[in-house]
């Protein structure tokens, strides 16, 4: 009797997590050989019924390669997903996959999680990077690397970029080419720059029309440090 109210608690606080992915949602999925290499692969969040199970449409198979092999019954996959209308939420959780289905549509079925967590990443968290960018300054292409990265912003460093001027409020667009999903693409501000010894630093504030694309970012890439 004792353990009801909690069982009940847990459940409501699954449900309460989980739903709040929408339908048709983009989320990641983390599928890992018997080796341990682990891929990561954009796909869309079909839904879930309670207590029950999960839906999440498999990624084309031209993206995932060699991985598709290790999409079956009794895997283990990571899901995560980008909340809308909650400033740098991730929901993410680990399931088992239960089935593949693939009429009407190529779909994995997934046990419902034991588990559904929240984490916000504030403004103020900001982590070391290495990411390359392809940077568009009016009808110019510049190659960067971001340096540092936040929900709000970036440093942004530029090789040989010496010659090039941007001042206070310019608006660039930065893309981060990924192989195995859509391009990322960033639109931000500048807020200032530093001349280097190799090059141009610039700090840039992110615009609100990027949100989600930094939150996702932000997210692997704290992934990538934690593996």
């Amino acid at each position: 009797m004792v353990n009801k109210p909690t069982q009940v608690d847990m459940i409501s606080r699954l449900n309460r997590n989980l739903g709040l992915l929408q339908a048709g949602a983009v989320v990641t999925i983390d599928v890992s050989t018997p080796a341990g290499q682990k891929g990561k692969f954009r796909t869309t969040f079909i839904g879930y019924l309670p207590k029950n199970y999960v839906l999440i449409q498999i990624p084309d198979a031209s993206k995932l390669g060699n991985f598709g092999k290790y999409i079956y019954q009794g895997a283990k996959v990571t899901v995560r997903g980008l909340i809308e209308g909650r400033e740098g939420a991730v929901v993410a959780f680990v399931s088992e996959i239960r089935q593949t289905l693939q009429i009407p549509s190529r779909l994995l079925v997934l046990d419902f999680p034991k588990q559904v967590t929240l984490q916000k990443l504030r403004t103020s968290i900001r982590i070391d990077t290495e990411i390359i960018a392809k940077v568009k300054v009016k009808e110019e292409y510049w190659t960067g690397i971001i340096t540092d990265l936040s929900v709000s912003g970036c440093q942004l460093q530029i090789v040989n970029g010496e010659e090039l001027i941007l001042l206070n409020e310019d608006v660039i667009e930065l893309t981060i080419e990924d192989e195995q999903a859509e391009n990322t693409k960033l639109e931000a501000k500048v807020c200032n720059s530093k001349q280097l010894s190799n090059g141009i630093s610039f700090g840039l504030e992110f615009s609100g029309a990027s949100l989600d694309a930094v939150t996702g970012l932000l997210h692997e890439s704290l992934d990538t440090k934690t593996e």
